[in-house]
This record gives C-alpha cells, structure tokens and sequence, in this order.
C-alpha cells in the first residue's frame, strides 16, 4: 500500500528540516498542509521556507494562491487527494508537513460535508460584530461548542462567524460530530510528531519572531494593510502590526503581542494533536537515524 508520512508538530519545532532530510533519503516530494503557507502574498509572517530549502526537495502548495482567492479546507482535501494521486504514479511514499491540524485531517482522514453558507445567518453575525466586537462571537461559540472554542484561534472573526454558521445548522451537534472523518483513503498514514519542553519552544518562537521582525515583516504587513480584510490575513503575526499601523499598538508591544500569540497558537496545535495516539513522537533535538530505525522497522521505509 501506497504511504503518507505525516510530519506534524506545532509552529517552530523543526518540521521543514525533518522533512527536507526524510524527502532525500527516500527520494519523495513535499506536500505543504501549513494552511498559512499557501499564500503568496505573506512569505516572512507565515516562515515559508527559504528557496534553498525549497530547491533541496520538491515542495507543492506553497505560496500557489493569493489572498484574493476563496479556498477553503474542503478545496484543500480535492487538491491534495488529485494531486497525491498523481505523484503516487511514481512515488511508492510521499511526505506530507504543516502544523495546520485541520488540513492534516482532512488529507488523511477526510472531512464529511459541511453545512454551506447561511448567507442570512453570515449577515446576521456580521452585524452582531460591527455592533458588539468579538467577544460577542466568542462568547455565542463557546456556548455552541466549547471543545472547539479551544481549538480554532478565537482573535479570527471570519473563523467565529464560519464556525458559528456551521453549527447553528448542525442541529445540535458539535464540530468533532461532523468532521467524523471516515472518508475512504488509498493509502497509510504514518505520523511522526516533533515536540520540546515548552520553555524550549516558547525561546524558539521567540527567537523565530525576532528573526522575521529582522527579515521585514513590518515592511510586508505593510503592503498589506489596505487588504487587512481578507480572511487569509486574519492571522498572527500581521494583525498586530495592522494594530500598530492603525496607533492601538506602539512597535514593541506589538512584537510582544506577536509573540505572545504565536505561543498560544502554537499550545492550540499540540491539543489537537495530541487527540491522535497514532502520532509517534520525538524530542526537537531529534537523533535522525532513530527516526529513521523507527520507519524501517515498524513500515519498511
């Protein structure tokens, strides 16, 4: 049977490197599920890897949309399931990296049907927001859902009010009830997970921030700001500086804010991962050749 490694992990931890390596030892492509990443428009504030990453190894769905497209989940399980069908032609495994829970799951697994757009219900819950701010979205999806008021980064509106949508017509059930995930795969999935202690981690964001800042993130979120509406930019790393722009935010506090809310992302990602047993851990400061023993082994790679 065709393989899916699955390269998984929260934001900083090292999940470009180890892909690159495990792409050249096995002769494979890349396939991006950094739902971040797909953007052409945000290369430092998303970590895009640098091009002589991307030229070590084949990579697919990087920087391959604009923030003016309307792609979603769902049109990334049909890119994905096309697009691995086509690689696995001539690849017998492909790697697949992000730490995009979500779009993980609905390659892997699958996502059932969701309900569409309410356009009554949208509108409604955009005037909700105008009049009340967030917290209003926030407080309604809480009730709604509180499993996946831990989840989902509750700072997007266009998120809340898309969750919310969605579950007032689920007729009672929750996000984890429709993404029951038992769409039929051709192929196995192998999860190898990279974590650390948090105080290792959170240096790690910390220290990735700082490089950005250094790189031009202000300069980049500022190119942007006149499109800070579209949903892809609903994100860390330019909402706060959208705030600096706009004189909420003084420079510092807004790289603490980025930072802060990086941590935070980055905490949401390993509850969601840690939901699945299957995942196979290692520390960061991973030894390769265990990591490689330990496919060869239990999957014959």
């Amino acid at each position: 049977m065709k393989q899916i490694l699955a390269i998984i992990g929260p934001t900083a931890s090292g999940k470009t490197a180890l892909s690159i390596k495990l792409a050249d030892t096995l002769n494979t492509e890349i396939i991006s599920a950094d739902s971040r990443q797909f953007y052409k428009e945000m290369r430092i504030g998303t970590a895009v890897p640098y091009p002589e990453e991307l030229a070590a190894a084949k990579h697919h769905f990087i920087q391959n949309k604009s923030i003016f497209d309307d792609y979603n989940v769902g049109d990334y399980e049909q890119d994905f399931l096309q697009l691995s069908k086509q690689l696995f032609q001539t690849k017998d495994t492909l790697i697949l990296v992000g730490g995009s829970g979500l779009y993980i799951d609905a390659a892997c697994k699958g996502l059932d049907n969701l309900p569409g757009k309410n356009e009554q219900i949208r509108q409604a819950l955009t005037r909700d927001l105008n009049k009340n701010g967030i917290k209003s979205l926030q407080q309604q999806l809480l009730a709604l859902d509180p499993d996946y008021y831990q989840k989902i980064d509750i700072q997007n509106p266009h998120r809340l009010i898309r969750a919310i949508e969605i579950l007032r017509q689920a007729g009672g059930q929750k996000m984890a009830d429709l993404h029951r995930q038992t769409a039929k795969r051709d192929f196995e999935t192998i999860y190898i997970g990279l974590t650390a202690e948090r105080s290792i981690l959170y240096d790690r964001i910390n220290r990735r921030v700082d490089i950005m800042i250094a790189q031009g993130l202000v300069e980049e979120a500022k190119k942007l700001y006149p499109y800070r509406e579209q949903n892809a930019l609903q994100t860390v790393g330019y909402r706060e500086l959208f705030h600096y722009f706009e004189g909420q935010y003084d420079l510092d506090f807004a790289v603490s804010e980025i930072k802060k809310n990086t941590r935070r992302f980055a905490k949401r990602q390993l509850t969601w991962f840690r939901k699945n047993p299957a995942i196979k851990w290692f520390d960061i400061a991973y030894d390769f050749d265990e990591i490689l023993d330990y496919l060869k082994q239990n999957y014959n790679l």
